[in-house]
Formats: C-alpha cells, sequence, structure tokens
C-alpha cells in the first residue's frame, strides 16, 4: 500500500513541475509587455535594433554606386562639448571653390541612426558638384525634445562660420533630411524661417534666413496625430515619440505637440522639395505638409507615386539606386538643387 501511493505521488509532483515550467513563458511573456507598458525604452530598443538591420542593408547596397574622387572630413566637431556634437563633410577633391552646402540629417524615428549611415549617399551628391554635411545628433530615450533642433542649429552655425575650411559657401545651404531627419530638417528651416516660431519653441536660430536656400524632404514624420492609429504602425509612432518627448501622454504637452511642423509653416520657409514613395505608411504626411506649403504660397516641387504604382516604394525608397524610382529621385533632387 505504502509503495502504491509513492508511485501515485511521483506523477503528481512530476506533473506540477512541467506546470511550472510550462509557466514560465507566460511569465516571462508578462514581464516584457509589462515593460513595455512603463517605460519607452524596450521598445525604443527594439525598433533601434530592427532600424540597424536596415541601415547596414542600405549602406551595403549603396557601396556600389560610390563614385571616387571626393574627399572627406571625418569626426568634425560642431561642439567640442558634446559627445554627439560631430558631422562628417564630403566634397570633389579637384576645385577649391565654395560649393551649395546640403546639411543632412539622418533618419531613425528619433530612436536611432548615426551620421555614418549617410555617408554613402552624401558622396554620391557630393560627386554631382556639391559639399554634403552630414550631422549626428543626440537619440532618445538618451535625449529629449527638442534636444536635436538645438544641435542642428549649433551644426548650422559652426559650419558658417568656418566655411571656408571645407568648400562651404555660407550663402547657399539646403537642409536636408530623411524619416525623422526630414522632421528635424523641416522644424530647423521653420525655426529659422519664422521669428514667432522661434520663441515659441525657445530656439535660437543658428543662421540667418537668406542662408538657406532650400530643403530636401524625404519620407518624412510630421503630424503626431498618427499616434492615435491602432496596429503596428500606431504603436511605432506612439513608442518613438514617447521616448523622444518623455512623456507617455505626450499628446496632452502643448509644448511637445509643436514639434508638429506642418502647423508651425510659413510663407518665408525655404523652397521645399518633398516626396515619399506610394507604399510608404508616412506617405499621407509629406502630401499634407507639401500641401500647406503651396497653400501658403511657398514654393513646392513634389516628387510622389500614383497609389497603384508598382513596385510599392517603401519607406526611404530614395537610397535605393539598384531601383529605376531611386534613380529618379536622385536626378530629380539634383535638378531641384542645381536650379536654386
Amino acid at each position: 500500500m505504502t509503495g502504491g501511493a509513492e508511485v501515485t505521488a511521483k506523477p503528481r509532483r512530476v506533473g506540477r513541475r512541467l506546470a511550472r515550467i510550462a509557466a514560465v513563458p507566460l511569465v516571462l511573456a508578462l514581464v516584457v509587455y509589462a515593460g513595455f507598458q512603463v517605460s519607452p525604452w524596450p521598445g525604443a530598443l527594439l525598433v533601434r535594433a530592427v532600424f540597424g538591420i536596415g541601415d547596414a542593408r542600405t549602406v551595403a547596397a549603396l557601396q556600389k554606386h560610390i563614385p571616387t574622387g571626393i574627399a572627406a572630413h571625418i569626426d568634425v566637431a560642431y561642439d567640442p562639448r558634446d559627445p554627439d556634437g560631430r558631422l562628417d563633410i564630403y566634397h570633389p577633391q579637384e576645385g577649391t571653390a565654395p560649393l551649395t552646402t546640403i546639411v543632412w540629417i539622418h533618419g531613425g524615428g528619433w530612436v536611432s541612426g548615426d551620421k555614418a549611415q549617410i555617408g554613402p549617399y552624401a558622396r554620391i551628391l557630393a560627386a554631382r558638384g556639391f559639399t554634403v554635411v552630414s550631422v549626428q545628433y543626440s537619440i532618445a530615450p538618451e535625449a529629449r525634445y527638442p534636444t536635436p533642433v538645438r544641435q542642428a542649429m549649433g551644426a548650422l552655425a559652426h559650419l558658417s562660420a568656418r566655411a571656408a575650411a571645407y568648400r562651404i559657401d555660407p550663402g547657399r545651404i539646403v537642409l536636408a533630411g530623411d524619416s525623422a531627419g526630414a522632421q528635424i530638417a523641416a522644424q530647423t528651416a521653420a525655426v529659422i524661417s519664422s521669428p514667432d516660431y522661434a520663441r515659441a519653441v525657445d530656439i535660437t536660430p543658428g543662421i540667418e534666413r537668406r542662408q538657406i536656400i532650400g530643403t530636401l524632404l524625404f519620407c518624412g514624420g510630421y503630424d503626431i496625430e498618427a499616434a492615435r492609429g491602432g496596429g503596428l504602425g500606431g504603436w511605432f509612432v506612439h513608442t518613438v515619440l514617447w521616448a523622444y518627448s518623455g512623456r507617455k501622454d505626450f499628446l496632452s504637452d502643448p509644448v511637445f505637440r509643436r514639434m508638429d511642423v506642418t502647423d508651425h509653416l510659413t510663407a518665408a520657409f525655404p523652397p521645399a522639395f518633398v516626396s515619399a514613395g506610394n507604399g510608404d505608411p508616412l506617405a499621407p504626411q509629406s502630401v499634407a505638409l507639401a500641401r500647406r506649403l503651396e497653400g501658403l504660397g511657398a514654393r513646392v516641387e513634389r516628387l510622389f507615386f500614383p497609389a497603384d504604382h508598382k513596385p510599392a516604394l517603401p519607406h526611404e525608397y530614395q537610397f535605393n539606386l539598384d531601383n529605376a524610382d531611386g534613380q529618379m529621385a536622385l536626378e530629380r533632387t539634383v535638378a531641384f538643387l542645381k536650379g536654386l
């Protein structure tokens, strides 16, 4: 009888152990879920990892298109007090005359990215007769809004003051950016263009409006109301803006809402080249920005695609120079720049 009891008890103990083991994934899932609810860090780091993979692929794919004959000045300090206050400068090796200068702010959802990811494309643009600058800025959650805009102003001030050293024409500067970088570039241009907006966001322009001759805005995110959307897209926007603002309820923060640059544009905004792919979930925001600028009387050149365009062009399509549409975007960009 005792032996029978022992035989019965063993399966029960084994069953309880298996139940505890089976519960481990559920507990871990609940812990991870809770982490995503109480802090922007888990989501921001996930986005950073995914974007990092995509950025590496883009850089690798552009290698075959990089021309020779380009001089590069890497890790130039625009703010020696700031570890992130660095920029890279590219220009043709031949010649000494100052050139129209494109100051490019990289994308990455405000939570990822690096100035080096623009390097291949910057060299390609430089070969067309420009000086191209890729600006490093502090990303979230480590840094918060409006730090990148202030850093962009610092970079512009430095470049203007040191123009002769790097073939920069301080009177022919083009602000450029992709994705989150397009938002930062657009906000920087809007602050420089509007004294009222500069006062509202408490940012001092780094250069004068007359020095900016244009903007290049690719695939930007300009509308924080997109965070109200559902699905993966809504989660992404909410996560990165929570990280960038430092507040989960950022939609109720009047200070942060001023980053919604479409609401603060004026007729003084520099001529803009605005583009996005038809498969880009952020494309409607680029269309809205272009319409707003056109309504104000600002000069705008659009490059959008029909909804049924095949293949559908994804976010950051312009960096794919193995695709005819990416090549067209490059040619249209150069033509726009040379027409300024």
